[in-house]
């Protein structure tokens, strides 16, 4: 008598199973679990720890090892992943535009329940080298280099001047939105942030193009505080 075989199994085991692929599925409950802690008043980075994140999470210690060697690693990365999309430059044609909507979506990031996040951050950083060390290294400087290359281009296109420092440039017109950040000394608004273009690209931009960007500033900062 010929032995009957199944091959319903062997079938159904070699298609992968729908949605995302069991790690991918892992590493985002890992940041979510991370995100959430960190957003609540009462616990801070100094709280955090891989048990927790990796109960939550459902997952052993050692997979959250396998992709953040430190839990300064894992923060940076949660948080950056979180808010990359949105901090995304968009190529308008002005480099005006560009620069002023993006810190619009920062600061509305800022003003979120993330700005805690950001917060815990930076506090903790200055006592902890290695967290603000991967915050430079994970979100910081990716962001850095897409504000260059959007400046670039407007080198490029004769907005700008070849001379430019863009480093400066950057701190000019982000500096002044991390300082209320942290100290609170004002409020974070559309209108601060036209301020700031304002005065950073004020002899910057070609006389026409600087009255183009100027009229848009209306309309920009009613869609930015909606």
């Amino acid at each position: 008598m010929r032995r009957k075989v199944n091959i319903g199994y062997a079938e159904a085991s070699s298609k992968r199973p729908p949605g995302r692929p069991r790690s991918e599925r892992a590493r985002q409950a890992i940041m979510s679990s991370t995100l959430s802690f960190l957003e609540g008043k009462e616990k801070g980075f100094a709280d955090l720890t891989i048990e927790y994140v990796s109960a939550e999470a459902g997952v052993g210690k050692a997979t959250v090892y396998r992709w953040w060697p430190t839990k300064a690693a894992l923060v940076a990365d949660a948080f950056a992943s979180s808010v990359t999309e949105k901090l995304h430059f968009e190529d308008t044609g002005s480099v005006y535009q560009d620069m002023s909507q993006q810190m619009n979506q920062l600061v509305k990031i800022l003003r979120s329940r993330r700005g805690r996040i950001l917060s815990a951050i930076l506090g903790a950083g200055q006592s902890d080298r290695t967290l603000i060390e991967a915050f430079r290294e994970r979100f910081l400087k990716p962001r850095r280099v897409e504000a260059r290359a959007t400046l670039q281009r407007g080198i490029v296109r004769g907005e700008l001047s070849p001379n430019l420092d863009l480093d400066t440039m950057l701190d000019a017109l982000y500096g002044p939105i991390y300082m209320r950040f942290l100290i609170r000394h004002g409020r974070l608004t559309p209108e601060f942030v036209d301020q700031l273009c304002e005065l950073a690209f004020q002899g910057k931009l070609p006389r026409e193009i600087a009255g183009q960007a100027l009229v848009a500033l209306p309309a920009r900062a009613t869609r930015s505080s909606a």
